[in-house]
């Protein structure tokens, strides 16, 4: 069993920056791909970004036109995810949910059915 702990989230005025933080339990947090995913009130949960098991490879969702504007990044030996947020839009403001999928090979997937475990979430609200 693995635990996925956010943080990070609050209150952030349009331009600003924020970062989140994703603490996993356990030992095996190196042979997990990651994954952040949101979901504003009314919508569907929607991938935003994911990140190798290794580091080594990063996805971005563009549709949701974070790209260029959001970076995931991870350290293993701190067993720990991060999303940094910059130049944040209103239409940022959303439930942020990490996630994990054990065992993933070959990157990060975008689908939400391809990870085992999930955080609580936290709270992002970027206001105008």
């Amino acid at each position: 069993q693995v635990q996925l702990v956010e943080s990070g989230g609050g209150l952030v005025q349009a331009g600003g920056s924020l970062r989140l933080s994703c603490a996993a339990s356990g030992r095996t947090f190196s042979t997990y791909a990651m994954g952040w995913f949101r979901q504003a009130p009314g919508k569907e949960r929607e991938f935003v970004a994911g990140i190798s098991r290794s580091g080594g490879a990063t996805y971005t969702y563009d549709a949701s036109s974070v790209k260029g504007r959001f970076t995931i990044s991870r350290d293993n030996a701190k067993i720990t995810v991060y999303l940094q947020m910059n130049s944040l839009k209103p239409e940022d403001t959303a439930v942020y949910y990490c996630a994990a999928a054990p065992g993933y090979i070959g990157g990060a997937s975008s689908k939400d059915d391809a990870y085992a475990y999930w955080g609580k979430g936290t709270q992002v609200t970027v206001s105008s």
